[in-house]
Order: structure tokens, then sequence, then C-alpha cells
């Protein structure tokens, strides 16, 4: 029996008709859409006749747990990863499509807030969301696929990189990474400030900001086609850690990357967190040492990782932290410093783990 009050709704409560309806009205339209929803599908304008697509899925208990995100967190976060890999590529975004799995007792309010978070974060960049699929089932699955507008351009992809070029990078480092930790040890560290660390309105606001990368991430999105018009010889999104998709350039192109240990130092923030979690004894390890473990390895974030021939102008918020150099037979793709990374595994694999 349906509930009194609307936001108290749950999604057996309505059918799929009264579902969408609440969705709609919720999503950007944008510049480029000809048709959008209540077709059977969208027409998009393509002005430079090519396009690139890409897809993500996050599934419940698996990429996202409901106690610790909210319905519009997990829009934001489904729209975030696929934008940036269109951005990646060079290209501009322009509509995402949404497949949606929903059990009956989901609350209504969290799906509308899902097509709020999907808005929120699509919107910025003039991308609509222009369709998709609903179904029921026994968890939640965002599924999005993404389509994006070259503007003329050749597509910068992964194997480009040449030996001189410089390595840059855009976008925060290891914060998502931390906002896990700090989720999956209960919150963060407990009771009053430790002897000699940071105060607790500092420790709170370093906590908070890692939280929110990790619900919620913004990659960079326009510094993808500054960097293509800056002329990157290769780029893509770090999704799986810095070390693993760095690796992912260096195989393509059939070099090495010696990344700049110094540039990638951790925020004097991202530390302040590592801190708070060793001496709440949710992480072992000294706070620095892990928090660098989180900059070289932690995934979704997702800043954009290019490389471009030395001299170039960095754009947008690039900043030089490696070479590319020639790989010499039997060494690794990536290294720190001229050395094997001091570190435990290299990013997130989706059936290895990390």
């Amino acid at each position: 029996m349906p509930t009194d009050a609307p936001d108290e709704q749950l999604v057996r409560d309505l059918d799929e008709t009264g579902l969408l309806a609440r969705i709609f009205p919720l999503l950007p339209a944008g510049a480029a859409t000809l048709v959008g929803p209540g077709d059977d599908a969208a027409v998009v304008a393509a002005p430079d006749r090519r396009f690139v697509v890409s897809t993500d899925v996050l599934v419940e208990g698996r990429h996202f747990r409901r106690e610790w995100s909210s319905g519009e967190d997990v829009g934001r976060r489904a729209a975030a990863q696929n934008l940036a890999d269109v951005a990646a590529m060079g290209a501009r975004p322009t509509a995402l499509v949404v497949s949606l799995v929903v059990p009956g007792d989901l609350p209504v309010a969290w799906v509308t807030g899902l097509a709020r978070g999907l808005a929120g974060a699509s919107e910025p960049s003039g991308a609509a969301v222009v369709g998709g699929d609903l179904s029921g089932g026994r968890d939640v699955v965002v599924a999005v696929t993404v389509h994006g507008d070259l503007e003329g351009r050749p597509p910068v992809l992964r194997s480009g990189a040449r030996p001189g070029d410089v390595v840059a990078l855009s976008g925060v480092r290891g914060w998502s990474a931390a906002g896990l930790a700090v989720l999956s040890t209960g919150g963060g560290a407990a009771g009053g400030r430790p002897d000699g660390g940071p105060s607790e309105d500092r420790r709170d606001a370093d906590v908070d900001r890692a939280l929110a990368a990790y619900r919620a991430p913004a990659p960079p999105l326009a510094d993808g086609p500054a960097a293509a018009v800056a002329g990157a010889t290769a780029m893509l999104d770090v999704s799986d850690g810095l070390l693993r998709d760095a690796g992912r350039i260096a195989a393509a192109s059939g070099v090495a990357i010696d990344l700049d240990g110094a540039a990638l130092r951790p925020d004097d923030g991202l530390v302040a967190v590592a801190d708070t979690l060793v001496r709440a004894g949710g992480e072992r390890g000294a706070g620095a040492e892990l928090a660098a473990t989180w900059v070289l390895t932690g995934g979704e974030d997702h800043g954009l990782l290019a490389t471009f021939p030395a001299g170039t102008a960095l754009p947008g918020g690039f900043r030089p932290v490696g070479r590319v150099r020639t790989a010499a037979a039997g060494e690794g793709r990536v290294s720190v410093d001229g050395a094997a990374p001091r570190v435990s595994g290299t990013g997130w694999d989706h059936f290895g783990g990390r």
C-alpha cells in the first residue's frame, strides 16, 4: 500500500511510468540533444561526424554501499567516472544513457537523489542524460554509457607517448583512497586531538574532504580537451591507481615512465588523514608512508594523466610528475625516482583486488 508522503514512498509503490516521471524532470537536456527521453532512442547531434563512447557500471556491494553513500553521491560518481573517460580521449562530453536496476524496497527518494547527482555532475560540462532503461532486481546497479564530441581533433590515445615526453597529472591524488580507508575503519578516528597532531577542526575538514572525494569525485573534465589542443601525445583517466594506469600508457606506447617522487609528495591534508587513522589503530605504518601509498595506488580520483612533448606549456591544472624514457629490456614499465616503487601493489584490479 502506498505511503502518504511522497518522500517516504518505495520503488514498489510506483509503476515504471510513475518512477520515470519522477526522474525525467531532474535530468539536464543539453545543447546537443535533439530528441531526449521518451522515445525508443535518443537523438544527439554529432557535428564532427565522429563520437567517443564509453561505458561503466556500478554494482551495489562491489563499487558502493548505500550505508556509505546517498543516491545523489552514487549518481555523481557514476556520471563522473564516465565523463572522465571521454575527457581522457580529448573529447567534450555530450550525452549519457543510464540503465538502472533497483529493488522494490528502495526509497523513491534515493532514486530521485541519484537523478539529481547525475544531473549535478553532468550539467557543468554541457552533457545531457538522454535516456536509458529501468528494471527491478535484488541490488542497485547503475550502468552508464557516455558519448563525447572530438570537435574535429584526433583522439588522444594511450599509445602515443614517446621518450623525452613530460608526464603530467591534473586532478587530486589519493583522496578517494583516503575516504575509502576512513569508511572502512568505521568513520575515522574517535576521541580527542592526538598529541602533536592536527587540530580537531583541521582534522575534521581533511576527513570530510576525503569522504567527499570518495563519494562524489570531481574530475577536471575541461582539462581533457585542453590537453588535446596543447598537443598531448597520450592520456587516460586515473581510475585504478597512478602506478597501474601509468603502466597502461607505458605498455601501450612501448616505453617506460619514471615518476618524480617529490612531485607526488602527499598533500599535508592527506597526511593528516593518514595520521588520524594510524593514531586510531585503523591502519598500520606511519602516516606519511600510508598517504604516499594512497597517492601511488589509490584509484577513483579520476584525475587525468597525460604525456606532452618536452617544452609544452602545460594547460589547465596539469603539473609535471615525471618523464617518459626508452624501455630497457627486463625493467619494470613504471619507476619512481629511477627505482622500483616502494609500495605494495600498483592499484585496483576488478577481479584480483589490489
